[in-house]
């Protein structure tokens, strides 16, 4: 893992709010099978951390908390970037001890980096992935060349012989996948709006990045064109934030933001949009 793609000037994917049915069965999931540590606990709202001190992932039980809702817009599922592929392998022994070879699993090789797929407890789409090193990754007039391919899953197990010891310090969220209602729409506002860079499409998604990297934000139709956004108390996404490195580049972005037609409400310090999908983005300075 490359820290530059997920520190100053890079706009990156910090923090990821979602809702769950049951705080503490996600916690027990979260901390205990995944690794996380909690950063601040309230009744029905814990943030989880890597290492100790930055929000990675942050869990709220509504009170009137509904079932995760199909084909509606929102969480595709949120990435886990480790550190380096020993800490993968780590991770899928892990998995397959703890979970007896029962859970449901998918696995990919992407050419810019290898992944695990499975969901948590209520049905939020989870990725965790190391990333190849960029000097590997192909790009070609701006786009980058990104698959779906078998996972060398053999490889990958005899990677390291190491334990899992919890999330390494260095894990960070690398990327959020999204559903959305409109790819067109969609691409103007994260692209015209937020000033990202388009870098890779497929057959109803795009993906896209800041400052070369392969994918910072995922957007995809795959739940039908004009699927309607779910009810704020239903399990999925509640928000994610962007991190900006400095005031300059923010206000910019808002300026840029206003000018595509998308509302920016001021908070306290935080500055809070939504995609034309209704997905809802913190915009905060690193």
């Amino acid at each position: 893992m490359e820290k530059k793609f997920f520190e100053k000037p890079t706009i990156y994917v910090g923090d990821v709010s979602i809702n769950v049915t049951n705080l503490q069965k996600s916690l027990t999931f979260y901390i205990d099978f995944m690794g996380f540590k909690v950063l601040e606990q309230q009744n029905n709202r814990a943030v989880l951390t890597a290492d100790g001190k930055t929000a990675l992932l942050t869990l709220e039980q509504p009170d009137d908390v509904a079932p995760k809702q199909g084909r509606t817009t929102g969480l595709y599922h949120f990435a886990i970037l480790l550190p380096t592929r020993g800490d993968l392998s780590a991770f899928l022994k892990h998995l397959i001890q703890a979970s007896g070879g029962q859970m449901r699993l998918g696995a990919s090789d992407h050419y810019v980096s290898e992944a695990l797929y499975f969901d948590d407890p209520d049905g939020n789409g989870i990725e965790i992935a190391h990333d190849k090193p960029s000097s590997e990754w192909n790009w070609s007039d701006g786009q980058v060349d990104m698959a779906t391919v078998a996972l060398d899953g053999d490889g990958l197990l005899a990677e390291t012989n190491e334990e899992w010891k919890g999330m390494p310090e260095d894990t960070v969220m690398g990327h959020i996948h999204l559903h959305v209602a409109d790819l067109n729409k969609t691409e103007g506002f994260y692209v015209n709006g937020l000033g990202f860079n388009v870098v890779t499409r497929f057959p109803g998604a795009l993906f896209t990045s800041h400052n070369g990297y392969h994918h910072h934000i995922g957007l995809n139709v795959w739940n039908g064109e004009n699927a309607p956004a779910p009810t704020a108390n239903s399990v999925g996404l509640n928000w994610f934030t962007l991190m900006f490195p400095d005031e300059e580049t923010r206000a910019k972005t808002i300026d840029q933001l206003k000018e595509v037609g998308a509302n920016v409400v001021k908070e306290n310090a935080d500055y809070i949009t939504q995609d034309p999908s209704g997905n809802t983005i913190y915009l905060k300075v690193n």
